[in-house]
């Protein structure tokens, strides 16, 4: 299987193309990144769209928050250094671990912030996420929509036109690059978001074993209310120079953030992905269908920023990738799947020339607070179309 010649990002990943010297378009776009764009232009371009927006209504601006290092450190900034009043609106998915509660608490008493949490019933998560896993081979639709549809209808509900989130992805894969100014909206969306699912192909596919109401902040806003707020729903990283590890070191620093172990992820990556239980799972079922994890990825970052070489995330890659989640029996406990079912809902999602072998997979780590993960019992409610 191909890969970069400077990082580890493989031919298996989405929008990803290869130049003449074999380098990748995200390799590249980084480059651009580091040394053509005027960062102290953006920042004025950045302080224009403040002052458009400052003071002028309840909220001057909305943040989607999950916990994670990118939505605290963006909440931080919007906060102490743009001096902005937030909304910060919370989509739970029904995976947030024990930990991240206690650290939400502490960053939003100390930066003073108004926060709303929505969650969508856990019987249409559960379907959804079944149906998304066996059509997509990922199951998590109900998380990329209820994010990023749900929470524009927050923005429409309370009249904030103006939206915040974090880095430009641009950062990670090539669906945008740092010169178009990504923002994120409804082309976005179903570019990368929905995977091609939209909320009325759910309730078809579904078979009313859910309402088409109970999907409603899966559906994106109607296109005529977004136009009459003129919404703006713009990535921080497009006007300050996103840096993962210092913007850690910023908010381990002003506000005592810590982040805790991922399955599939060395120790040194503590602030990554730590807020979801379903993660390994997710970046385990990526290893399946593409040959990659969660381990590349960060490898290959670290690499285009100086701080590894490509021998040294040749070698993390080895170690932490593709070994079976300690989490793969209470994941599939969840969705009743067996894990011969589980295997063979994604061995037609594999691409090419990519190809698993389920008997060379070793076994992951326990993280230390899989004990503390819910433990519902979730025998006797239905899930899924009836068997005959």
């Amino acid at each position: 299987m191909r890969k970069c010649t400077r990082c580890l990002v493989p031919e298996t990943v989405d929008t990803i193309t290869f130049d003449e010297e074999g380098v990748c378009s995200v390799c590249r776009q980084v480059e651009f990144k580091q040394d053509k764009i005027d960062w102290v232009d953006r920042g004025r371009q950045l302080d224009a769209i403040v002052e458009e927006y400052k003071g002028k209504a309840t909220y001057d601006c909305i943040v989607p928050f999950s916990g994670g290092k990118d939505s605290v450190f963006q909440l931080w900034y919007i906060v102490k250094v743009l001096k902005m009043k937030p909304l910060v609106v919370r989509y739970n998915h029904w995976g947030y671990r024990p930990h991240i509660d206690e650290m939400n608490t502490m960053v939003f008493k100390k930066l003073g912030v108004d926060v709303i949490e929505f969650t969508t019933s856990f019987h249409t998560v559960r379907e959804t996420m079944l149906e998304a896993f066996k059509r997509r081979g990922d199951f998590c639709w109900h998380c990329h929509t209820g994010i990023y549809a749900g929470v524009m209808h927050f923005a429409v509900k309370f009249e904030v036109p103006l939206l915040f989130w974090g880095e430009s992805t641009a950062e990670y894969h090539s669906w945008y690059t740092f010169e178009e100014m990504e923002e994120v909206d409804e082309k976005r969306f179903n570019r990368l978001m929905n995977q091609g699912i939209t909320a009325d192909d759910m309730y078809e596919f579904l078979e009313g074993r859910v309402e088409r109401r109970d999907l409603w902040m899966f559906d994106y806003p109607k296109r005529k209310d977004l136009i009459r707020l003129k919404v703006r729903s713009i990535c921080l990283g497009n006007y300050i120079e996103w840096d993962t590890r210092e913007n850690v070191e910023t908010i381990g620093r002003e506000l005592g953030w810590v982040g805790q172990r991922v399955e599939g992820v060395p120790p040194e990556f503590h602030y990554e992905k730590v807020e979801c239980t379903f993660q390994g799972m997710r970046d385990f079922s990526k290893f399946v269908k593409r040959g990659y994890g969660r381990t590349n990825h960060l490898m290959s970052i670290d690499i285009r920023n100086g701080r590894k070489t490509r021998e040294e995330g040749v070698e993390t890659e080895f170690q932490y990738d593709g070994k079976r989640p300690a989490s793969m029996d209470w994941f599939l406990d969840i969705l009743k799947m067996s894990e011969d079912e589980y295997y063979d809902i994604l061995k037609p999602q594999q691409v090419h020339p990519w190809k698993f072998d389920k008997l060379q997979v070793q076994p992951g780590e326990v993280m230390p607070d899989f004990e503390q993960w819910d433990r519902t019992d979730l025998s006797e409610l239905p899930l899924g179309p009836e068997r005959r």
